[in-house]
């Protein structure tokens, strides 16, 4: 949902060489989150033994939004878009709240492996498919209830709800930090010492996945968490002339493209689905090339 302004201008001008390189950077974001996020959803959804992992409903609910964030990057890094205040062209925070569900799906996921893990029996007998598919369920009605709220109640409820909104975000990002640090931890002592095996392997590469991810999530998500306290300490902010301008909400969309990235590149089984079912369906002889599944890659264990 847009503003019924139809004709919404670009989002440069293209009077200097740096419009040109703006349009070009927001266009290449938008194309490679659409390509490669798009490229793991079809790859988790076409292969019914990644559909069966919990880890891996955890990554189709996050590619999901990081598809919708690259299509939706289309508008806001294009066109003379401002999100916020004063908002000039806006989507009513609907797009950027699609990072809203991507770090309450990261937070699940991280707590997800960390349990399977440390707690294998109980998260085998507790944890079920139905529950983490609830979760991602989840993750998306807290995000745009809270959205939906904000947008019927006065300013001062709103600014009100916004306030609580930054200090859970807050606790989030610390809760990250602590449950990636403990996960590391875990990843190079207690799994060192576990006999080599199928279950070993597994093990290691869920969790140097999410470390990866949530590195790389906090890495890109960082300026902009320190610039918003910032602001909130000075009262006072630089305004870009849109959001196709600011360097940090460049970042925040490129995320749609690292996270997914990241899970083909961690994920062999991933890796192999989306080569055979996506580029496979382009290119015939590359899906000829990859040949059959290999036990090894589609006999993981659901942990």
């Amino acid at each position: 949902m847009v503003s019924l302004n139809l004709t919404v201008p670009l989002a440069v001008d293209f009077n200097y060489a740096a419009d040109y390189f703006i349009f070009l950077t927001n266009l290449l974001i938008a194309t490679s989150a659409v390509l490669v996020a798009g490229s793991v959803v079809l790859g988790i959804i076409c292969k019914k033994t990644l559909r069966g992992q919990n880890r891996f409903i955890f990554m189709l609910n996050t590619s999901i939004s990081d598809t919708l964030s690259g299509v939706g990057g289309y508008y806001i890094g294009l066109f003379d878009v401002q999100e916020g205040f004063p908002s000039r062209n806006g989507t009513y925070y609907i797009l950027p709240s699609l990072l809203g569900v991507n770090i309450l799906t990261i937070l699940f996921s991280q707590l997800d492996r960390f349990l399977a893990v440390v707690y294998p029996y109980t998260y085998n007998r507790y944890i079920t498919r139905t529950i983490v598919i609830e979760v991602c369920v989840f993750s998306w009605f807290y995000t745009y209830f809270t959205l939906t709220i904000q947008s019927f109640v006065t300013t001062d409820v709103a600014a009100k709800i916004n306030a609580y909104g930054t200090l859970l975000l807050r606790v989030i990002i610390i809760a990250k930090v602590l449950l990636n640090v403990k996960l590391y931890l875990i990843a190079k002592y207690q799994i060192a010492r576990e006999p080599p095996g199928p279950e070993r392997d597994s093990k290691k590469e869920s969790l140097r996945l999410i470390i990866v991810v949530v590195v790389c999530f906090l890495t890109l998500w960082t300026p902009r968490f320190y610039y918003i306290i910032l602001v909130q300490l000075t009262r006072s902010r630089y305004m870009f002339n849109n959001n196709a301008s600011d360097p940090l909400s460049m970042m925040l969309r490129f995320t749609s493209t690292c996270t997914p990235g990241l899970y083909i590149w961690g994920s062999p089984a991933l890796r192999e689905s989306v080569l055979k079912t996506v580029f496979g369906g382009v290119c015939p002889p590359l899906k000829k090339r990859i040949g059959p599944d290999s036990k090894r890659n589609c006999k993981h264990l659901d942990i």
